[in-house]
């Protein structure tokens, strides 16, 4: 599980099937102290986070883990939404 920031939406009308009923998100991964790293990712969403939003997401076959099926070409989800962050 890493950090990030939600800091813009992607819209695709037409996905794969497992991808059907999920949002997407643009993501940029941060250090617990807020520092940016790598590039933005763009992770599926089923739990409603929104922009400004500090996240937890999961990458690999734990992020494919969200859907039913568990096949979905999938490489980052979002799990959860953080309230507060202590070092």
């Amino acid at each position: 599980m890493r950090l990030g920031i939600v800091i813009g939406s992607i819209w695709a009308t037409r996905k794969e099937d497992g991808m059907t009923g999920l949002k997407l998100l643009v993501i940029q991964p941060i250090k617990p102290d807020g520092t940016f790293i790598k590039t933005p990712i763009i992770a599926a969403d089923r739990i409603g986070a929104g922009k400004g939003d500090q996240i937890i997401f999961a990458e690999g076959s734990s992020a494919r883990a969200i859907v039913p099926d568990g096949v979905s070409p999938l490489d980052a989800a979002i799990i959860g939404i953080v309230d507060q962050t202590e070092i």
